[in-house]
C-alpha cells in the first residue's frame, strides 16, 4: 500500500491519479482549495501537466515524491494539480504568464498565485538542485514564499500587472480604419503572402518548419499545400512533399506499428519525443490523405493506412471512442519501449540472416546506436529496400527482381517479428480519457481519409465513435469534455448555489461540429447536418460575444477565472476560434446563410493578425481563404443508396478540394434537400440516373452523369 494518499485519489483524470500518492498534499482545482488559500492567506502553487508528459514525470520523481521537498510545499503553499487536457481553460491563462515573463511555455507548468487566482511568478520544469542555470525547486519555493510574506506590496503589484497584461492579450484587435471587411482582408494575395513567410522558415534540406525541436506543424503545411496546388506554386508544393517524405522516413514515425510521435528533438526528424498524441495523428492522417490526393504517391496512402492500423489496435476503447495519448516513458526511461540494439534485433528474428540484415540496413540499427549514448537505435528509413538489397547482393543474382523480392519478404518478416518482440516489453502508460475535441479531429479525419482512400471501414469507425460521443456527451447541442471508463466527465464549474455542471469548451463544440459535417459528406446522411446545426446554435449561444466580435473558449456559464480567453493561436492543434468560424462558414454554405455572420465577424477580427503571423494562425489563414475564394460545392442528385449516386459522391471526395462541400439530394427523401437547402434548390433530378452539379459561388455547371465528367470539372 502506498505510504501517502492525497485528494487526487478521488479524481478521474489519469494524470491526477499519477500524483495521488505523492507526499504533496495536492488538491484538484476546486472551491475547497481556493477557499483554503483565502482563509489561511497562503499562496497557491499551481502545477499543470498531462499524463504523457515526460518532464512532468521527471519533476514528479525528483521533487513531488521527495519527502523533504513535499513537506516544504505543504508548509508554504496550497498545492493544486491540474490536467491541462481536462482544464485547458486554466492552461490557456497561465501559460501566458510564462510567456509574458519572457520565457517559453510548456509542461510541467509551475505557477504561483495569490489566493484570488492572480499569478505573480511562473516557470516550467524546475530541478531539485541548481542545474544548468536553473534554480533548484526548494530555492524557488523559499524565494516565492519569502516574497509573499515580506514583500507583499511587490507581489500584489506584480500580480496586478500580469493579470492586466493577460486581459489585454485576450481583447480582439481594434478594427482597422477604413473599409476592411473579412473578404477584402482575405484578398486573392492571401496564400502567396502567407506562404512566403512560411517558406522563409522552411528547412529545405530536411523538410518542416524551423530547426530543433521540430514539430509537424500541420496547419502551416496545409497553407503551403493550398498555395502549391490551388495556385500552382511549385516551391510550396515541393516543400510539403519534402516534409511528408522526411517525416515518414524519420524516427518520428513508428516504423513497426505506425503512428507519429509528438515531435523530433533534432532537425532531421530522427530522434523523437516518444509520446504519441491523438490530435497529432488525427491531423497527420488528414494531411497524408490530402497529400495522396494532391501528389498521388502510394507511400502517403500507405502511411495513412498504417497510422489508422495503429489507432485501431492501440487507441480505440471498447465502445469505439479513441484514447488521448500514450506515454513516452516505460520502465522509468524515455523511449525504451521503441529503441533497438543489434542484440535485441538478433533475439527477435532468430537465425533468419536475411531478415536480420535487411532490418539492420533499412532501419539503421548499429552497434553504437543513435539514442542518447545508450547503444540503442531509434528506427528510421536509413536505406530504401532497393538500396539495402543492393548492399546484400552477392553478385550471383545480378541484382535480379527475384533477389529484391526475397529482400522485401525478409524485411516484412523482420518487422513482424520485431513488433511481436516489442509487444512483450513493458508498455508505456496510456491516458484513456476519450476527449470530445480530439475525437472530433480524428472522426473528421477518418471520415475524410476513408473516402479519399476507399476505406469504408474507416467511415464506419468514425460514425461509431461519433455515436458514442453524441449519446453520452451531447445535451441540447452542448458537448461535454470527455468520457472516462465509458462515463461522462468534464471540467467542474463550481457554483455558489452548489452542484456541478460539466460543459465542454469551444474546441469540443467546434471540432465535433466539423466532424459531423465530415461524416455527412462521407455518408450522405442528412441527420449529421442537423447535429452540426444543434452544436453550432449552442456554441453561438454560449461562446459568442457580439461586443468582442468573436468566440470565447469558455462558455458564458463557465467557471469565474481571472480572464476569459479566446484561443486564437494554433498550438499543436488548430485554434478553437478558427474551427468555430469554419463550422459556421460550412453551415452557411449548405444549410442556412444566417451562420455566415458570426463566421465573417470572427474572421474579420482575426484577419490582420493572421496576415502578419501565418505560422501562429495557419488554420485561420485556411478558413479566410475559403471565405475569400468560395467553396466548391458538388451537389449530387439521385437515390442515395444507388451505385451511380455513390460513385459521383466518391469521385468528388477523391479530388484535392480543401474548400469542398459535397451534398447528396435524394428526391425520395425530402429531408435531404431540406438539410442542405442553400444549395439543393434548383438542381433537378434526371429520371433513372444520378447527376452532379459543380457550383463555384452562385455559378453552377450543367449536370453530368459520369465520374470522368465530374473529374474533369473538378480538375
Amino acid at each position: 500500500m502506498a505510504a501517502h494518499t492525497n485528494r487526487l485519489a478521488n479524481e478521474s483524470s489519469p494524470y491526477l491519479l499519477q500524483h495521488a500518492h505523492n507526499p504533496v498534499e495536492w488538491y484538484p482545482w476546486t472551491a475547497e482549495a481556493l477557499d483554503l488559500a483565502r482563509r489561511e492567506d497562503r499562496p497557491i502553487l499551481l502545477s499543470i501537466g498531462y499524463a504523457a508528459c515526460h518532464w512532468c514525470h521527471v519533476m514528479e520523481r525528483e521533487s513531488f515524491e521527495d519527502e523533504a521537498i513535499a513537506r516544504h510545499m505543504n508548509e508554504l503553499f496550497v498545492n493544486i494539480k491540474v490536467d491541462r487536457e481536462e482544464r485547458p481553460d486554466l492552461d490557456h491563462i497561465y501559460q501566458l504568464v510564462v510567456q509574458l515573463m519572457g520565457r517559453s511555455g510548456g509542461w510541467p507548468l509551475t505557477v504561483f498565485l495569490t489566493p484570488d487566482q492572480r499569478p505573480f511568478f511562473a516557470g516550467t520544469y524546475f530541478p531539485p538542485k541548481d542545474k544548468l542555470g536553473m534554480p533548484g525547486f526548494p530555492k524557488v519555493l523559499d524565494a516565492v514564499a519569502d516574497a509573499y510574506r515580506n514583500r507583499r506590496a511587490e507581489v500584489e503589484l506584480q500580480a496586478q500587472e500580469i493579470t492586466q497584461a493577460i486581459e489585454r492579450t485576450q481583447r480582439s484587435p481594434e478594427r482597422a480604419a477604413g473599409a476592411a471587411n473579412a473578404v477584402e482582408a482575405a484578398s486573392p494575395d492571401l496564400l502567396r503572402r502567407a506562404s512566403r513567410q512560411l517558406l522563409a522558415r522552411f528547412d529545405n534540406r530536411h523538410g518542416g518548419i524551423g530547426s530543433r525541436p521540430k514539430f509537424p506543424n500541420t496547419m502551416s503545411l496545409d497553407v503551403l499545400l493550398r498555395r502549391g496546388v490551388l495556385e500552382g506554386d511549385r516551391v510550396a508544393a515541393d516543400s510539403v512533399e519534402l516534409a511528408l517524405d522526411r517525416m515518414r522516413d524519420g524516427g518520428i514515425w513508428d516504423h513497426l506499428r505506425g503512428g507519429f510521435h509528438r515531435y523530433s528533438t533534432d532537425e532531421r526528424w530522427l530522434v523523437p519525443h516518444f509520446e504519441k498524441m491523438l490530435y497529432d495523428n488525427a491531423l497527420l492522417l488528414r494531411l497524408y490523405a490530402d497529400g495522396f490526393r494532391a501528389f498521388k504517391k502510394p507511400i502517403y496512402a500507405e502511411t495513412a493506412r498504417e497510422l489508422v492500423g495503429y489507432l485501431f489496435a492501440e487507441m480505440r476503447d471498447p465502445e469505439g471512442g479513441f484514447y488521448a495519448s500514450q506515454d513516452a516513458d516505460s520502465e522509468g526511461s524515455e523511449g525504451k519501449f521503441f529503441v533497438w540494439t543489434l542484440d535485441q534485433l538478433r533475439a527477435a528474428v532468430g537465425e533468419d540472416q536475411l531478415a536480420y540484415d535487411m532490418a539492420r540496413l533499412v532501419f539503421g540499427i548499429t552497434e553504437e546506436g543513435n539514442f542518447e549514448h545508450t547503444g540503442a537505435t531509434v528506427l528510421s528509413q536509413h536505406r530504401t529496400i532497393e538500396q539495402a538489397a543492393a548492399v546484400l547482393d552477392s553478385g550471383a543474382s545480378g541484382g535480379s527482381a527475384a533477389h529484391l523480392a526475397q529482400c522485401r519478404e525478409a524485411l516484412a518478416r523482420a518487422r513482424a517479428r520485431m513488433l511481436a518482440a516489442r509487444e512483450e516489453r513493458p508498455r508505456p502508460a496510456r491516458d484513456d480519457k476519450v476527449l470530445a475535441s480530439w475525437n472530433g479531429l480524428l472522426i473528421g479525419a477518418l471520415a475524410d481519409a476513408g473516402r479519399a482512400l476507399d476505406e469504408p471501414a474507416w467511415v464506419d469507425a468514425a460514425a461509431r465513435a461519433f455515436a458514442v460521443l453524441e449519446r453520452k456527451l451531447m445535451r441540447g447541442g452542448r458537448v461535454g469534455r470527455y468520457l472516462k471508463d465509458g462515463a461522462p466527465v468534464g471540467a467542474r464549474i463550481e457554483r455558489a448555489g452548489g452542484g456541478d455542471v460539466r460543459p465542454g469548451f469551444l474546441d469540443d463544440q467546434a471540432y465535433l461540429g466539423n466532424a459531423a459535417l465530415d461524416l455527412y459528406e462521407a455518408t450522405s446522411e442528412p441527420r449529421y447536418i442537423g447535429v452540426a446545426r444543434a452544436i453550432a446554435d449552442a456554441m453561438i449561444a454560449h461562446h459568442w460575444d457580439e461586443a468582442a466580435r468573436g468566440f470565447f473558449f469558455t462558455p458564458d456559464d463557465g467557471d469565474a477565472l481571472i480572464a476569459r480567453t479566446q484561443d486564437i493561436y494554433d498550438q499543436a492543434a488548430p485554434s478553437a476560434v478558427s474551427m468555430a468560424a469554419l463550422l459556421c462558414l460550412r453551415l452557411s454554405e449548405i444549410a442556412d446563410e444566417r451562420y455566415l455572420a458570426p463566421a465573417e465577424k470572427q474572421l474579420e477580427a482575426l484577419a490582420p493578425t493572421a496576415l502578419e503571423n501565418p505560422f501562429g494562425l495557419g488554420q485561420t489563414v485556411c478558413v479566410l481563404d475559403r471565405l475569400a475564394r468560395g467553396s466548391v460545392t458538388v451537389v449530387v442528385v439521385g437515390e442515395a443508396s444507388s451505385a451511380a449516386t455513390g460513385e459521383l459522391a466518391r469521385e468528388a471526395l477523391k479530388a484535392y478540394l480543401p474548400d469542398r462541400a459535397v451534398v447528396v439530394v435524394d428526391p425520395a427523401r425530402p429531408e435531404s434537400a431540406a438539410a442542405a437547402k442553400v444549395v439543393a434548390d434548383g438542381k433537378p433530378a434526371r429520371p433513372g440516373a444520378a447527376v452532379a452539379y459543380v457550383c463555384r459561388g452562385r455559378a453552377c455547371s450543367a449536370p453530368v452523369t459520369e465520374p470522368a465528367e465530374l473529374r474533369a470539372l473538378l480538375g
